[in-house]
């Protein structure tokens, strides 16, 4: 009852269609739940209107007690937030954008400058608006964008054209935008070693780079399992165990 292609995204685009990725989440699930637990305890709780700065979530991701906690709970995951020391919702964003191959190989350089135990360093000054919150380490693919816009000229489009061209390798593209990339810099005085840096850094991270609002939507629930597991472990634990009731580990 629904009309299917067999063409795969490249050729459904050239035929005018759009691709939509749905993820189901049963995560959702677990904190329905663990709300409905609550209510029956007579506690009326709405996790979508908590605030973030809950000290007490904070504190157990601190000592990487995060099992159950969506995105979280992986045995390498819980190691980086005993390092990181996570205090703030842009933490965890970063965190979730950043443990991946590639750009995790920036995380030991965010958390040595989120601590304080490296000095936060930009290769160029325009790079310091972009950067900033993440102590001047690309993390998203939006980083990558804005560089290309105020650092290259870029439009929008383009922008997100060079996004696409990196995050599927696309070679010849990516040789076509490289020369414009080192062009566009040149003419706004950025050195060409210092552009070819930043574009090879780019490139680097954007193969695998999430976007910014992929990577909040994912911390916004991995934030509200930790709430929840903080504060009502009980309620938290009982809702994971129901929805997986079949797995006995």
């Amino acid at each position: 009852d629904m009309p299917v292609t067999q063409f795969d995204y490249e050729d459904a685009e050239k035929a005018g269609l759009v691709k939509f990725d749905f993820l189901g989440l049963k995560t959702l699930t677990v904190i329905a739940k663990a709300e409905e637990l609550l209510k029956k305890r007579g506690i009326s709780l709405d996790t979508q209107t908590i605030d973030f700065t809950d000290a007490a979530a904070f504190e157990m991701l601190a000592r990487g007690d995060s099992i159950g906690v969506f995105q979280l709970e992986g045995a390498g995951m819980r190691d980086l937030m005993r390092k990181m020391k996570p205090d703030h919702i842009n933490d965890l964003v970063a965190l979730v954008a950043l443990y991946r191959p590639g750009p995790m190989d920036s995380i030991p350089k965010y958390i040595a400058r989120k601590n304080g135990k490296e000095a936060v360093e930009y290769l160029h000054p325009l790079l310091e608006p972009i950067l900033r919150e993440t102590y001047g380490v690309m993390t998203y693919q939006d980083d990558v964008m804005r560089i290309a816009r105020e650092l290259a000229g870029y439009t929008m489009g383009e922008a997100d054209l060079l996004r696409r061209a990196m995050g599927k390798k696309i070679l010849a593209e990516m040789n076509v935008h490289r020369e414009k990339f080192l062009k566009g810099a040149g003419e706004r005085g950025v050195i060409p070693s210092i552009a070819e840096q930043i574009f090879e850094q780019a490139e680097k991270f954007a193969g695998y780079g999430f976007n910014k609002g992929h990577a909040a939507a994912y911390a916004l629930v991995a934030y509200q399992t930790a709430y929840l597991k903080a504060n009502y472990p009980v309620e938290f634990l009982a809702a994971s165990m129901t929805l997986d009731i079949g797995n006995t580990d």
